[in-house]
């Protein structure tokens, strides 16, 4: 059986720039891909317009059980290098709201179908339809039982993704083969996800999508809040504020936490100004029903809720006080939902959790466990915000990869 120089596992973000990468220094590169498609989840980012990356790539919007882990493998990288690693792919760079970076194409299409001409240019074999069953190292060669037939490969890169959207193809194959050569596997979550709630009145607002501030309990204790439009589902709720959140919820419901969010659907005012507010529409001669009064500030199916959650004794305006306006608008800003779980890995964009980083040389984001083996991407205990930062940390691991594995001697 012939020896290949590297093999990487994984045709997603960071397999296929890894692989153009390595390429471009002389080193023949097979690709094992286990979907008949490269890249699905690219095709799928950014409501299909693919977002890239974000000009503000900190470390802060990032998260793992190791942060100095993160803070060693962004160091030295920015979105200007993202940027230049697209332009030299003849991808052109514009930037959005919140410093989100996208294709001028505004199509994920695209930058998936430059990427796999570049892979054809350079000679990359990609061989589809292709599950690793497990590895195996003997001496200085990794041997690949693989759906497709055994290899043989002096260098491994495991760049499989995660569990979230196993729709498109993720999976935990990756952890698994990980965990088989020795590695400590912190347990995937969902992330960036919608949360479902058991409450019988959420099924009454769906379709209401709103802006306000959440915040996340967990056995009474604040973890967590998020500022952000949040949509109401038959399920429970989701919204960016909700994704944005929903990596605390995972965590905690993971733990048998009870989780309750409070939802400010009134956000941009105080408890005092909007009680002030309020009051100015009060008649204590009008006849008019609280539900229709309601109307004029908020979405009308959110009306009930906010009247029941309240216990206000009034039927109409003419019987409204201040006592009674400040319990609507508490209630406003108090509204509660409890959280049964999440909609899981087939709902989530990404997952917290996957090999351990205190087990990856940062720099060089090999195993310091099994010599010559190397993850990049999500695979590894590192998960970004929503805005692009996921596929920041793809770009940046796969180019460490790259530079590293480009430099040993290895024959094509």
């Amino acid at each position: 059986m012939k020896i290949k120089p590297i093999t990487i596992v994984g045709a997603g973000a960071s397999g296929l720039i890894s692989s153009i990468l390595i390429a471009r220094e002389g080193i023949a590169v097979t690709l094992l891909e286990q979907n008949s498609k490269a890249a699905k989840k690219i095709t799928a980012s950014g409501n299909g317009r693919c977002n890239i990356g974000n000009t503000h790539p900190t470390v802060e919007h990032f998260h793992s059980d190791n942060i100095s882990f993160i803070d060693s493998v962004l160091d030295g990288y920015s979105s200007r290098d993202i940027v230049d690693l697209f332009s030299s792919l003849g991808i052109e760079i514009i930037e959005g709201s919140d410093g989100k970076l996208f294709p001028m194409s505004l199509q994920a299409s695209s930058v998936v179908e430059i990427l796999l001409y570049e892979v054809s240019t350079l000679d990359i074999e990609i061989v589809y339809d292709s599950t690793l069953l497990s590895v195996s190292k003997q001496g200085g060669e990794f041997l690949l039982d693989t759906t497709q037939g055994d290899i043989s490969t002096k260098v491994l890169l495991l760049a499989t993704g995660s569990m979230a959207s196993p729709q498109l193809g993720g999976s935990s194959r990756g952890v698994e083969i990980a965990s088989s050569l020795g590695h400590t596997i912190v347990p995937p979550l969902p992330s960036l996800v919608q949360l479902c709630s058991d409450e019988r009145w959420v099924s009454q607002v769906s379709g209401v999508k709103i802006d306000a501030l959440v915040k996340l309990y967990a056995n009474s204790e604040l973890i967590s809040q998020k500022r952000g439009d949040i949509l109401f589902t038959n399920y429970g709720i989701s919204g960016l504020a909700i994704l944005d959140i929903s990596r605390d919820v995972t965590r905690e419901l993971a733990t048998y936490s009870y989780c309750e969010l409070t939802i400010d659907i009134i956000p941009d005012y105080t408890k005092e100004r909007f009680v002030t507010l309020l009051l100015k529409y009060v008649d204590n001669r009008s006849q008019k029903p609280i539900d229709i009064w309601l109307m004029g500030f908020i979405h009308k199916k959110l009306i009930p809720i906010i009247i029941k959650e309240s216990k206000t004794k009034a039927k109409i305006v003419a019987q409204l006080n201040k006592k009674e306006v400040m319990k609507i608008v508490y209630s406003l800003k108090n509204l509660k939902l409890s959280i049964s779980e999440s909609r899981g890995f087939k709902g989530a964009e990404v997952a917290s959790g996957g090999v351990d980083t205190n087990e990856i040389d940062p720099i060089t984001m090999e195993s310091k466990i099994v010599k010559d083996l190397y993850f990049a991407g999500e695979i590894i205990d590192v998960d970004g915000d929503r805005g692009g930062y996921n596929f920041h940390f793809a770009w940046v691991s796969a180019m460490r990869v790259a530079h590293q594995v480009g430099s040993i001697p290895l024959r094509r």
